[in-house]
């Protein structure tokens, strides 16, 4: 018990109340106040620059000033918070925006699939619609990578202590090179391209790849564009 007048640590009601499962406030244990744009402060006013950005999902920062002012606008006009798949006018706006702005201009025929609030579950429905669609399959992942912390993107990812989580993960998965890992480059990519079309080369033609172009718990690396683009050459595989 902590004797009456004894220092609270501010981080104390964290250590009690909240659960084990954490990992990012265990090297950074500032507790935040506030935030604008790419820029936080801790309750004792220190300025940080937020280079987390929330995994990139804050890729336009905190608190965008017209983002929040719609926001708050909806938020005042009642508006629905959660509607699970059903339809409301927020969404039907959000769909007439997107094909419109990104869509139509590119001759894009794409339907728009909302899927969970995390990376974990995206990775996961593609790695199944990409199965079903090809029905092949391996899929191809990369050194350094990290999908998430579900089965499937386990699978996929790299990292031995995040692996080690889960006692059962997805098999099928072919590990190659990132750009630039141990001096990798094209060259591996070509030899792949040559196993997977080669009758006796043993390995079976891929579903899919899924690679980011930037790792991000991986070590900020980025992938070169001409890595990428060979990586996505439309003829490759042509034959298997």
């Amino acid at each position: 018990m902590r004797e009456i007048g004894a220092a609270i640590s501010p981080l104390s009601e964290f250590e009690a109340t909240e659960s084990g499962v954490r990992y990012y406030c265990r090297d950074m244990p500032a507790v935040f106040t506030r935030a604008v744009n790419a820029r936080v402060w801790d309750e004792n006013g220190v300025e940080y620059l937020d280079f987390l950005s929330a995994c990139g999902s804050l890729n336009y920062g905190h608190n965008n000033r017209e983002m929040k002012e719609r926001v708050i606008a909806y938020l005042s006009g009642d508006g629905l918070l959660n509607g699970l798949d059903l339809h409301t006018a927020a969404k039907r706006e959000f769909l007439k925006s997107f094909r419109e702005i990104i869509l139509a201009p590119r001759g894009l025929p794409h339907r728009v699939q909302f899927t969970g609030p995390t990376g974990t579950n995206a990775v996961e429905a593609a790695l199944k619609l990409a199965r079903k669609v090809t029905r092949r399959g391996p899929v191809v992942a990369f050194t350094n990578a990290f999908h998430g912390m579900t089965a499937g993107a386990l699978s996929v990812s790299a990292r031995l202590d995040a692996r080690r989580s889960s006692a059962r993960q997805l098999g099928e998965v072919v590990r190659l090179p990132f750009d630039g890992y141990n001096g990798a480059g094209i060259d591996e990519l070509d030899r792949f391209n040559e196993i997977v079309n080669d009758p006796s080369g043993g390995i079976e033609p891929p579903a899919a790849f899924i690679v980011e172009t930037i790792q991000g718990e991986g070590g900020l690396n980025a992938a070169s564009t001409q890595w990428l683009h060979h990586l996505a050459a439309p003829e490759r595989y042509q034959h298997a």
